[in-house]
C-alpha cells in the first residue's frame, strides 16, 4: 500500500515536537510535506524553519509581530504567506492548506486550534494535553461528529495506540497502563525537594522538551495530565488506568487484556517514534530513529508511584473522579504555577499546594460547555495569581 500525500500544518513548529515532526516530514519529500507552519512569537526562528521547508503560511500568534514576520519573510524572498493571531490559524487549520494538523502548541492556548481541525475532519496529530484536559469531551465528540482521525502522538498514548491499532480499548481491555520515568528527582523524599531550582527541574533525564512540560515531568503533573487524556482517547474510566515508573523510559505503555495477556511497546525516548506514526499510519514509515539493543540497556525496572513527594499526581487522580471543571481548574492552576517557579516567584513545593488550593476552590463549577469551562480556566488562573501574590509576600502556604 503507497504511503497517503499529506499535507502538514506543523503548529509549534519551534518547538521540541514541532522540530521533530519537520525532521520526520524532511525524510519522506515526496508524499509529506509542510504546508502551514505556525509559532508563538519567535519569529526569527520561524522564518529559519520557513527557509528550510517553504510552507505555503507562516502562522505568529503574537499579532504585534506581524509586520516584523511579513518583511522578514520578504527579505528572504519566500512565497510563503505571512498571518498573524489564533484567529487566523484557526482558519488555515480548518480550511485548504492541510489536511493533517499537528497540534503541539503548549498549555491551554492549544485547545481553539485544536477544535478548529476535530471540526474540520482533519487527521489530528495530537501533542497538546491541554486540550484534552480542559475540554476532552467536546474534542472527542467534535472529532467523532465530523469524522477527525486523532492519533495521539504523547509518546505513552501514541504506545497505546499502538498496541490497540485504534483507539477503541472497548470491552476486551482490562486495564493501560502508563510508565513514567519518574523525572530528575525519583527516588527523593518530598522534604529533599524544598529547595529545587529551576535548572535541576528542567534538566530531564531522558527527553528533550521544553521547559514547561519537564517540570510537569518532575512534578509528575505530566503523568496525571496524561492520566485524564487517556480517559478520553480511549474512553476508559479510572478503574481501568493505571501508573508505573519505569526509569528506563523504553516501555512507553501496557495494555492489559481481558485474556491475560499483555502488550508493551518499546522504543527509544525519541519524539519522531510516535510522529512517524502519526503521519504514516496505518503504515509504518522511517522516522529516523534507531532500533532498541535490548542487551546493551539490560534491565527493565518498575515500580510504583511516590505520591507523597509528588502529589500533583495524586491531585490529577481526584481531578479525574470529580469530573466536570475539576481537570480544567487543575491544568490552569498548574500553567500558572509552573510559569511562577520557572521565573523564581515560588518554589517547587508551591506547584502542588497552589493547585490542591484551587482544585478545593473551584473544582465544582459548571462545566456543561465550552464557555463553561473556559470560565473556570479563567476563575482557576485568577486564583492562582493571587496565591502567587500571597505567597511572595510571605501570606500563603508554599508545601
Amino acid at each position: 500500500m503507497p504511503l497517503v500525500s499529506r499535507r502538514v500544518a506543523v503548529l509549534g513548529a519551534t518547538g521540541s515536537i514541532g522540530t521533530s515532526a519537520l525532521d520526520v516530514i524532511a525524510r519522506h519529500p515526496g508524499t509529506l510535506r509542510a504546508t502551514v507552519l505556525a509559532a508563538g512569537s519567535n519569529v526569527a526562528a520561524l522564518v529559519a524553519l520557513c527557509r528550510t521547508h517553504a510552507p505555503d503560511h507562516a502562522v505568529i500568534a503574537d499579532e504585534s509581530r506581524f509586520a516584523e514576520l511579513r518583511d522578514a519573510l520578504a527579505d528572504a524572498g519566500l512565497a510563503t504567506q505571512p498571518h498573524a493571531g489564533n484567529a487566523a490559524l484557526d482558519a488555515l487549520v480548518a480550511g485548504d492548506a492541510c489536511d493533517t494538523v499537528v497540534a503541539a502548541i503548549v498549555g491551554a492556548a492549544g485547545l481553539s486550534s485544536t477544535l478548529a481541525a476535530a471540526h474540520a475532519g482533519k487527521r489530528l496529530l495530537l501533542a497538546n494535553k491541554e486540550s484534552l484536559v480542559l475540554a476532552g469531551a467536546l474534542v472527542i465528540a467534535a472529532a467523532d461528529a465530523a469524522g477527525a482521525e486523532i492519533i495521539p502522538i504523547d509518546s505513552e498514548h501514541n504506545a497505546v495506540f499502538q498496541c490497540l491499532g485504534s483507539r477503541e480499548a472497548g470491552a476486551q481491555v482490562r486495564k493501560i497502563v502508563l510508565t513514567a520515568s519518574g523525572g530528575p528527582f525519583r527516588g527523593r523524599s518530598r522534604a529533599s525537594l524544598e529547595a529545587v531550582t529551576v535548572a535541576q527541574a528542567v534538566a530531564h533525564p531522558k527527553w528533550s522538551m521544553g521547559p514547561k512540560i519537564s517540570v510537569d515531568s518532575a512534578t509528575l503533573m505530566n503523568k496525571g495530565l496524561e492520566l485524564i487524556e487517556a480517559a478520553h482517547l480511549f474512553n476508559v474510566g479510572r478503574d481501568r488506568l493505571d501508573v508505573l515508573v519505569h526509569p528506563q523510559s523504553l516501555v512507553h505503555s501496557l495494555v492489559e487484556f481481558i485474556d491475560g495477556s499483555t502488550l508493551a511497546q518499546l522504543g527509544l525516548p525519541d519524539m519522531r517514534t510516535a510522529l512517524s506514526i502519526g503521519l504514516g499510519w496505518p503504515q509504518r514509515i522511517d522516522s529516523g530513529v534507531g532500533g532498541l539493543d535490548l542487551l546493551r540497556h539490560g534491565s527493565l525496572d518498575f515500580e510504583a508511584p511516590d505520591m507523597d513527594a509528588f502529589p500533583c499526581l495524586r491531585l490529577a487522580w481526584h481531578a479525574l473522579e470529580a469530573g466536570g471543571a475539576a481537570p480544567a481548574v487543575l491544568n490552569a492552576a498548574n500553567e500558572s504555577a509552573v510559569s511562577a517557579f520557572l521565573q523564581g516567584k515560588i518554589g517547587f513545593l508551591a506547584i502542588p499546594a497552589l493547585v490542591e488550593d484551587a482544585l478545593a476552590a473551584h473544582a465544582h463549577a459548571p462545566a456543561d460547555s465550552l464557555d463553561a469551562l473556559l470560565a473556570a480556566d479563567g476563575l482557576a488562573r485568577q486564583f492562582s495569581q493571587g496565591w502567587i501574590h500571597r505567597t511572595t509576600t510571605g501570606q500563603a502556604r508554599s508545601a
